[in-house]
């Protein structure tokens, strides 16, 4: 049975909760390195580095159970299209491709949509898919 949307959109919202958590205290953790200084908006390392620690807080969760916290909560799990645990490879393109898919408008969640199998255009190019669990 394929995952609604609207499960997923649910999902998101928890995870972006705590991964706001968790990008405040890794923000935290790298300011007594910069002293008596603004961290810019147009700092490209600042950005890279909250960039670096969303995608490990992701492929973490997703390698070890195939569940983020969000995805516990909603009963929703990350495996591959064959049905077995994902490759590193698919997590890493799934997660760049997840932001490629919102960076469109969303357009890789209308995806969902129109696509047979209810997969979303992120779940299509790494090769994964969500499935519910009880």
């Amino acid at each position: 049975m394929s995952v609604t949307l609207s499960r997923r959109f649910a999902a998101i919202f928890y995870d972006s909760l705590l991964l706001l958590s968790v990008l405040f205290i890794s923000t935290l953790v790298i300011l007594p390195l910069i002293t008596n200084q603004a961290i810019e908006s147009s700092n490209i390392v600042y950005k890279f580095y909250l960039l670096i620690i969303s995608y490990l807080y992701y492929f973490w969760q997703w390698q070890h159970g195939g569940q983020t916290l969000g995805m516990k909560s909603w009963k929703i799990k990350l495996i591959s299209l064959n049905n077995n645990a994902p490759q590193s490879y698919q997590l890493t393109l799934r997660f760049l491709a997840a932001i490629v898919s919102w960076s469109l408008f969303g357009f890789g969640y209308i995806w969902y949509l129109f696509d047979k199998d209810k997969l979303t255009l992120h779940d299509r190019l790494s090769a994964t898919k969500l499935i519910l669990i009880e």
